[in-house]
């Protein structure tokens, strides 16, 4: 959030228009840390994404996968796919904790 502070001036209105510059500025500055702030990327997110292209990690995808087409084919059951995300959560985060904090400064 920007807050502006307007003095009041008994002087002369032309006075008023110099500040316009200013302020302009001001906003230039502010769009470019924007920009600079949208430019960075978490490593962690593209760490995730090439720890689960590994061999290990596309295997248990893919058991996750097929049990819930299994489960999503099924009008009533009583299984879910816990275990099988649980299963491919752990081998992604293991695979991303021996390569994440090589990154790290």
């Amino acid at each position: 959030m920007v807050f502006e502070r307007k003095m009041l001036t008994y002087g002369d209105p032309d006075d008023e228009e110099e500040d316009a510059p200013a302020d302009e500025e001001e906003e230039e500055e502010e769009e470019e840390e924007e920009e600079e702030e949208e430019e960075m990327v978490d490593p962690l997110e593209t760490i995730r994404v090439k720890c689960e292209q590994t061999e290990h990690c596309v295997h248990t995808r893919e058991r996750l996968e097929t049990c819930e087409a299994r489960v999503g084919s099924r009008s009533n059951t009583d299984e879910d796919c816990t275990e099988e995300l649980f299963d491919f959560l752990h081998a992604r985060d293991h695979c991303v904790a021996h390569k994440l904090f090589h990154n790290v400064k």
